[in-house]
């Protein structure tokens, strides 16, 4: 079986991060080891959490795996909270990394034209600077302009500025860059994604929900590792994960009760399951 570790933080409650990377990467049929980087009582969306930094457990744990002679397939970050998690986890790509397996980057630290709280430029930079480690990054368009130091533009672009963006992710140093929340038109809303190895851009969309809901991101970014791990071309799992998560905000939706922090992505893990084969 193959086996992935994903490093990211893990809320209690609120579907993000950890709690929705491994149902769903095990959903796709791949073991899941986790490494969390923190624990935080609920997501940071609610009124107040706790939050225990692990940032001193990371090596340790790092070492046992090593020691262990455990390998793994995919590499995927999602949240990583400062300069040492950054650094840290470094560290452990040059370790685990192979010619066999790949490293999926997921610089989550800004949306909607702002970092998040306790971020600035000199974190974005550093981010960049993970993601010249990567085989694949999925930044969205906020996380893209940060990095590139470029200013963010939230519509009226057209694909030649896309491709522009794209461009210059892969010139950081990853093969494979990812747009997340592309849109040429109010009607639609989709990945847009560039291959260097093969120098070819392709563009994949649905009809754009009038919704917004917590964790999206992260269903989209472990339906994509897992997807790939088992050896979908970056085409196919795309489509898969864009349309699940898809299906995961339609099920949300048709629930008038449903939590405001996340979306009911249990719910169609039958359909990604069904997709996947």
């Amino acid at each position: 079986m193959k086996r992935i570790l994903t490093i990211q933080d893990i809320s209690c409650v609120g579907k993000c991060s950890l709690t929705v990377a491994l149902p769903i990467i095990s959903a796709c049929g791949v073991e899941t080891s986790v490494l969390p980087t923190a624990v935080l009582s609920t997501h940071t969306a609610f009124s107040s959490f706790t939050f225990r930094d692990l940032t001193d457990d990371i090596k340790n744990i790092s070492n046992e795996f090593t020691k262990q002679n455990i390998s793994f397939d995919a590499l995927y970050t999602g949240y990583l909270g400062s300069f040492k998690q950054l650094e840290l986890v470094s560290d452990l790509f040059n370790k685990f990394k192979t010619k066999d397996n790949f490293i999926l980057v997921d610089p989550v630290m800004a949306d909607h034209g702002r970092l998040y709280k306790g971020f600035d430029k000199n974190f974005a930079n550093s981010m960049a600077n993970l993601c010249k480690l990567a085989d694949i990054i999925v930044p969205n368009l906020t996380e893209a302009s940060f990095m590139l130091d470029e200013p963010y533009i939230e519509k009226d672009y057209d694909e030649n500025y896309i491709k522009s963006l794209l461009k210059r992710l892969t010139a950081l140093g990853c093969k494979k860059a990812l747009l997340t929340g592309v849109s040429f038109n109010e009607n639609q809303l989709g990945v847009y994604g560039y291959d260097s190895i093969f120098d070819e851009y392709f563009y994949y969309h649905r009809k754009k929900l009038p919704v917004n809901f917590h964790g999206t991101g992260d269903v989209f970014a472990s339906a994509l590792c897992g997807a790939l791990t088992i050896g979908k071309t970056l085409k196919q799992a795309v489509k898969i994960a864009v349309d699940y998560t898809v299906e995961c905000i339609n099920e949300t939706v048709k629930n008038p009760n449903a939590n405001w922090y996340g979306v009911e992505f249990e719910k169609a893990i039958p359909y990604l399951i069904n997709t996947i084969k």
